[in-house]
């Protein structure tokens, strides 16, 4: 129930800001090893849906937050891959908030769900190389 309570929280901070620091996002996740979800769904509705919506279609209010469906950027595991571990724009940098193991689970959900079909499963490697 604790770890439920600090992700709720750092959804709703990421709804309210359009743009974070690295430190920011540790500060968010205060304790970022309390997130054990290893399934890409349960990762993505934990940390990604506040933004990109449950049904990856994006939002716009302060900040604007692309839609994950039918993304074509999503072809290449090593785009999402880079932009969670680095952020880009309103996207917090999650590198130190989530392990490699979590990065490749919901790479892999994104690239398979929301109308994506990119079965091919990220390997966790490529995760730690990008880091």
């Amino acid at each position: 129930m604790e770890s439920l309570k600090i992700v709720v929280a750092a959804v709703l901070a990421l709804m309210v800001s359009p743009a974070i620091a690295q430190s920011d996002a540790e500060l968010m996740f205060a304790n970022p090893s309390k997130l054990t979800q290893t399934d890409g769904e349960d990762v993505y509705n934990a940390i990604c849906a506040g933004c990109h919506m449950r049904d990856g279609q994006g939002a716009v209010g302060a900040g604007m937050y692309p839609a994950l469906a039918n993304n074509t950027n999503l072809e290449f595991p090593g785009y999402p891959i880079y932009l969670i571990i680095h952020g880009q724009k309103a996207m917090p940098p999650l590198g130190d908030v989530l392990n490699d193991e979590q990065i490749a689970a919901v790479v892999d959900y994104i690239r398979t769900s929301f109308g994506n079909n990119y079965p091919e499963e990220t390997p966790v490697q490529d995760v730690t190389e990008s880091r």
